[in-house]
């Protein structure tokens, strides 16, 4: 079993509704200490993603600059694009070739390309895109990388960007290519990633059940698949993460930081609403439930927390949720683990809502009291 960390990179509004000024300068320096910390005591995996336009929810835009800051401060921890968006008017596949083989060189081999479509109007429409093609762009996307960083002569003519033969340059220091993923939020995606012989990368929280079936699937396609460069036959999932030694801190702390990153997401299913499309299925407004099951969990997790209710607590969890004492989160890794997940992705933090001191202190604690229970040999910082 695997684990990293997944930086989204929300910044909180002030009081008047609007961006405080230093407050994206403190999410940036607070991540970066995080990602270091999660280096020195060896999580795998440092993953950033790329949204655009998302107010609050992710301020990442530019997760090459990131990751290579991450990359320049760290020694094992591999950095991951959680995902690079495959969509020709947002970045050209030279480019994305471009940049990735130079952070996979100066990171000394360390990178994992993840890879996109994008799934919000807001996004999409701002770089004038049109979401009814994005499929078929990411398709030639995932075609043409491997081809790009292995082939000293490469030339393509295909449906999103056309070039005449040249040689992409550099070339990655990873042979043949640095490992391939998709990010995987919805049903079936799985599938699209086996049928290419790319890694499944969860970035949407899913229950037990589902994500057996996901992985049972993706496994069992796989073995046929037609793939386009190196093989990457792994799944993870993704978390968040908060652990204290308190149970019920845990669950007030750490299941408020999750229940509001969940309003958050939220708010993003109405984006789909503003442009019916095939390629994104109308939601049916499912917005506003999924923001007030989000509200009705704070409400839940914060009477569980209270000391009166304190037995009650572990039932307030959501399934599966690696938020918790050390005894709770080891059980839920082992479920985790029993239904074929290699890795878990651990969002931290959510608009600074926990201080970068109790951030820490959670990872550390992970690393001393969770961790070596799936390793025996960790280090610990």
């Amino acid at each position: 079993m695997r684990f990293g960390i997944f930086f989204e990179l929300s910044v909180p509004r002030g009081p008047d509704g609007r961006l405080v000024p230093g407050a994206e300068r403190v999410v940036y320096q607070n991540a970066l200490e995080q990602a270091r910390v999660a280096d020195e005591i060896g999580l795998d995996w440092a993953w950033a993603v790329e949204h655009h336009f998302l107010e609050e929810y992710s301020h990442c835009s530019a997760p090459e600059e990131f990751l290579t800051a991450v990359a320049m401060t760290t020694q094992q921890i591999r950095v991951g694009h959680g995902a690079v968006v495959c969509v020709p008017e947002m970045n050209h596949p030279i480019r994305v070739a471009e940049r990735a083989a130079v952070l996979d060189i100066l990171s000394g081999g360390r990178l994992e390309v993840g890879t996109a479509r994008s799934s919000t109007w807001t996004e999409l429409g701002g770089f004038g895109a049109d979401p009814d093609t994005t499929k078929a762009t990411w398709s030639e996307f995932v075609k043409v990388l491997p081809k790009m960083w292995a082939e000293e002569r490469f030339s393509w003519s295909g449906e999103c960007f056309s070039m005449p033969e040249r040689n992409v340059l550099p070339k990655p220091l990873q042979k043949p290519h640095p490992p391939l993923w998709v990010t995987v939020t919805t049903p079936g995606t799985e599938l699209d990633a086996a049928d290419r012989g790319i890694g499944c990368l969860g970035v949407a929280t899913v229950g037990y059940g589902e994500q057996e079936t996901r992985t049972q699937g993706y496994h069992q396609r796989i073995r046929n698949c037609d793939p386009v460069g190196a093989v990457n036959a792994q799944v993870t999932t993704q978390n968040f993460l908060f652990c204290h030694d308190d149970l019920a801190t845990a669950v007030a702390v750490g299941g408020g930081m999750a229940a509001a990153f969940s309003v958050l997401n939220s708010h993003l299913l109405w984006t789909r609403e503003a442009y019916p499309t095939s390629a994104y299925h109308s939601l049916g407004n499912q917005g506003t439930r999924a923001s007030q099951d989000a509200a009705n969990r704070i409400a839940v997790l914060t009477a569980a927390a209270s000391p009166e209710t304190a037995p009650d607590v572990r039932k307030a969890l959501p399934e599966g949720v690696c938020i918790g004492d050390p005894e709770h989160i080891v059980a839920v890794i082992k479920q985790w683990e029993s239904i074929g997940v290699d890795g878990i992705n651990f969002i931290v933090n959510t608009c600074e809502m926990i201080p970068q001191v109790e951030v820490l202190a959670s990872l550390r604690r992970f690393a001393t009291e969770v961790l070596p229970k799936f390793r025996p040999n960790t280090k610990t910082a």
